[in-house]
């Protein structure tokens, strides 16, 4: 499960039985930092999630800013909650890869802005997912 933390909507994702395919889940309405990882760890248990990916939203220079600092914040206190491994994950510029890819699919603009957070999470564990298997994959040719 993938999860975009923003300071008015959360967007989630999920993953394939396969570690495939990255999808949108849902958009939930930012609450508070109490309830909002309460929320997350309920969807985690609700799909069966093995792992959680938060993206980090780090500044194009890679420092962290007051919002990445928010996003620690809710990823200790999500760590708290749950027995799975949370990770954070870079997520610089998955809004506007987000963006283009619903525009792409020739989805209306009213409902990009409305889909917009669960694509990004959808971004941001498709990320994750090209990456580790990317890193599983022997180097060189065979034998």
């Amino acid at each position: 499960m993938a999860v975009d933390v923003g300071g008015a909507r959360i967007g989630v994702a999920l993953c394939d039985e396969t570690e495939t395919l990255a999808s949108g889940l849902t958009t939930l309405r930012a609450v508070g930092p109490r309830r909002d990882p309460r929320a997350i760890a309920a969807l985690v248990r609700e799909h069966g999630a093995a792992t959680v990916v938060v993206g980090l939203p780090l500044r194009l220079d890679g420092t962290a800013g007051p919002q990445a600092e928010k996003v620690r914040g809710f990823v200790e206190r999500l760590r708290r909650l749950l027995p799975v491994p949370v990770v954070t994950w870079d997520e610089r510029l998955t809004s506007v890869a987000a963006g283009e890819l619903l525009a792409a699919a020739g989805v209306p603009r009213l409902e990009r802005r409305r889909r917009l957070d669960q694509a990004a999470a959808a971004v941001i564990l498709q990320d994750f997912l090209d990456a580790r298997r990317a890193q599983s994959r022997p180097v060189g040719g065979a034998g």
